[in-house]
C-alpha cells in the first residue's frame, strides 16, 4: 500500500474519535455489502492523482465517477464566489490527467453551497454551457419510496448516531430532501445560525463528463503542480486575487 491511500476496514482502529470512514465500513458490513473504504489524506493534486493510479491498478478499475456533496465541482472560476472548492478542485485535476475509460463528476444537493456564497443561478449557467459543449449527461433523482433512498437515509443516521456532535450538515440536508422534508429543517445545533432550504433539487444527481468539466476550469493549471493542501489553497486564493471581471451574481427570477 502506497503512503496516501489508506484502506479503511470495520474493525480499523484510530485514536481520532472522529472517524466518517470506519463507520461507513461498518455500515456496509452491516448491510452485506463490500466494506473497504480508501481513503487518502489532505493532499495536493500530484501525489494524490499519484494515489488514484495506484488505485486504479491495484483495483482494475475502468471507471471513476467523483461525487460532490454540494455544486462547488462544477464552478469555473469566475463566479462571484468558489463556496469550498479545495478537495473537489483537487480530485478533479488529479483524475482529469488519468487514462481511464469513464470518467464522470455527479453532484448531489444542489443549492447546499448557498451557504457558502455559491450562487446556484451561475451553477446552472455552467451546466448549459457544458451542455453546448457536449459535457453535460443530464440529471437523476433519488424518488424518497426507492431502496437506494431508503439505504442512503439509513447511512446518513447512522454516521449521525456515530457522531452524534459533528454530523453531516450536507447529507443531512439531502437526506431530509429525500423524505419529502421542505424548508428549514433541523436536524444539528450546528445550521443554527442559518436558514436552510431543504427541497426536492437537493435529491438530484447532476452529472457531467470530468474532462470537458476540466477543460473549462480557469485555475485548473495553477494548481497542477501542488504537492500539499496549503499550496492549493493559496494558488486558488491567488487566482481570485488577479480576477478581474467575476461574473455578476443573479437572483432566480421564478
Amino acid at each position: 500500500m502506497v503512503d496516501d491511500v489508506a484502506a479503511v476496514q470495520p474493525d480499523t482502529t484510530s485514536p481520532d474519535w472522529y472517524f466518517p470512514e470506519r463507520t461507513l465500513a461498518r455500515w456496509l458490513a452491516a448491510q452485506e455489502l463490500p466494506s473497504t473504504v480508501y481513503a487518502f489524506p489532505p493532499l495536493g493534486v500530484q501525489p494524490l492523482r499519484a494515489a488514484y493510479r495506484y488505485l486504479l491498478e491495484q483495483l482494475d478499475i475502468d471507471a471513476v465517477v467523483l461525487v460532490d456533496g454540494g455544486t462547488d465541482v462544477l464552478l469555473r472560476g469566475d463566479e462571484s464566489d468558489l463556496g469550498t472548492p479545495v478537495e473537489d478542485i483537487t480530485s478533479l485535476a488529479a483524475v482529469a490527467a488519468l487514462d481511464v475509460p469513464v470518467k464522470l463528476v455527479t453532484s448531489l444537493g444542489f443549492g447546499i453551497d448557498a451557504y457558502d456564497g455559491v450562487n446556484h443561478v451561475q451553477v446552472l449557467e455552467n451546466l448549459a454551457a457544458l451542455d453546448r459543449d457536449g459535457g453535460y449527461l443530464g440529471a437523476l433523482s433519488i424518488p424518497g419510496s426507492s431502496r437506494e433512498a431508503g439505504l442512503y437515509r439509513d447511512a446518513v443516521a447512522d454516521a449521525q448516531a456515530a457522531t452524534p456532535d459533528r454530523p453531516s450538515i450536507v447529507q443531512g440536508q439531502i437526506a431530509a430532501a429525500t423524505s419529502g422534508a421542505f424548508g428549514d429543517v433541523r436536524f444539528t445545533r450546528r445550521t443554527g445560525g442559518g436558514d436552510l432550504f431543504v427541497n426536492p433539487l437537493m435529491a438530484m444527481y447532476f452529472t457531467v463528463d470530468l474532462d470537458k468539466l476540466a477543460a473549462r476550469c480557469l485555475y485548473l493549471d495553477r494548481i497542477e503542480n501542488t504537492i500539499g493542501r496549503r499550496q492549493v489553497i493559496t494558488r486558488i486564493q491567488a487566482f481570485r486575487d488577479e480576477l478581474l471581471n467575476a461574473r455578476i451574481p443573479r437572483a432566480f427570477p421564478h
